[in-house]
């Protein structure tokens, strides 16, 4: 079969396309050749994560690489089978894990396959989810899709040391189901900070964050978890869910500022009263473009993730999809063939 050519420059140009393009292969079984892979970025071509990504998937299908190397923009991937598997790797830097999960949870849930991954690397890095908002946000969103999977942060990874250790273990999916989310309906809401030697210095930055919430009428929880590190660290979650909507917003700890911890989430929440957070958006997209009824989600802004997600996924699944504009927002509709 001849691959199926992908310009990697287009929308953000960054990981994004490579990461859900390589996970639609694995799924569809269909060859692809990625060109201008992250040709936007200030350092261009795979880096470690990327790498990391490819390598495991191809572990995992049986695939067949070209131009699997360190600073290589051009990759030729095509997957076999996919199989149960039970894995343990090491990123080798701070190279975000959840960066890394959002390729393998679809790849393998989507398959039918089952996976156990023990990994080492970042947890909670800049330009990249943190390891709370995979395991809360996106678990509680994919778990509606019929995505079902567990993940424990057994010890955190900060930049620039990295060293996290989470383990992780992905069931198969049997069936994608729709889902619908329109507008935030409950004003309840969770904090959740992982710190690392800075329990004291940010107390009064969660008191705050939770004061800042509770004055604009939400009904807050509050949890600090130390947790053991290479090197000190913080990141912080502000999330909630009901039956038309799973939001969040969150941060790293900025060491030399601690005072305004916490306060960036706040503030991205609460101006997040739509189905989803702009960053779920584009996690979404994938499993939805497998479903073969339709889905609707609100979102505040249409992101250049969000593009480049559905120009991909449309490209490999032929799914078919619709943006509209909707009262402070824009309206998603999604189906797959």
């Amino acid at each position: 079969m001849t691959p199926l050519e992908i310009d990697g420059s287009f929308g953000e140009g960054g990981g994004q396309i490579l990461r859900s393009a390589v996970s639609l292969s694995c799924i569809t079984g269909k060859p692809i050749r990625i060109r201008n892979i992250r040709s936007n970025r200030k350092v261009p071509g795979l880096q470690a994560q990327h790498l990391l990504t490819i390598k495991l998937l191809a572990k995992i299908s049986g695939a067949k690489v070209e131009g699997l190397s360190h600073g290589s923009t051009s990759v030729t991937f095509a997957p076999q089978q996919m199989q149960d598997t039970s894995l343990t790797e090491n990123v080798g830097t701070a190279g975000s894990i959840p960066l890394i999960l959002q390729a393998l949870l679809p790849a393998v849930a989507l398959s039918g396959k089952k996976m156990d991954l023990k990994i080492t690397g970042g947890t909670d890095v800049p330009w990249s989810p943190t390891s709370n908002y995979t395991k809360y946000v996106l678990g509680e969103a994919y778990s509606r899709i019929g995505i079902d999977f567990s993940m424990n942060v057994q010890r955190r990874g900060y930049y620039p040391r990295g060293g996290g250790q989470v383990q992780v273990t992905v069931n198969p999916c049997s069936n994608v189901k729709p889902v619908h989310l329109s507008k935030r309906t409950q004003k309840t809401a969770k904090i959740i900070c992982s710190c690392t030697d800075l329990t004291e210095q940010i107390s009064t930055s969660i008191d705050s964050t939770k004061e800042t919430l509770q004055t604009n009428g939400f009904s807050v929880q509050a949890e600090t978890r130390q947790e053991k590190a290479s090197n000190a660290g913080g990141s912080l979650l502000v999330f909630s869910s009901d039956s038309s909507s799973i939001t969040g917003a969150d941060e790293l700890l900025d060491i030399k500022n601690p005072a305004q911890f916490g306060s960036k989430s706040a503030s991205a929440f609460l101006q997040c009263g739509f189905g989803v957070d702009t960053n779920l958006s584009d996690m979404l997209v994938m499993p939805l473009s497998l479903c073969r009824e339709t889905s609707v989600i609100t979102v505040k802004q249409i992101s250049k993730h969000l593009e480049t997600n559905l120009y991909i996924t449309s490209k490999i699944t032929d799914c078919k999809y619709g943006i509209g504009k909707v009262d402070g927002g824009y309206e998603v509709r999604i189906r797959g063939p």
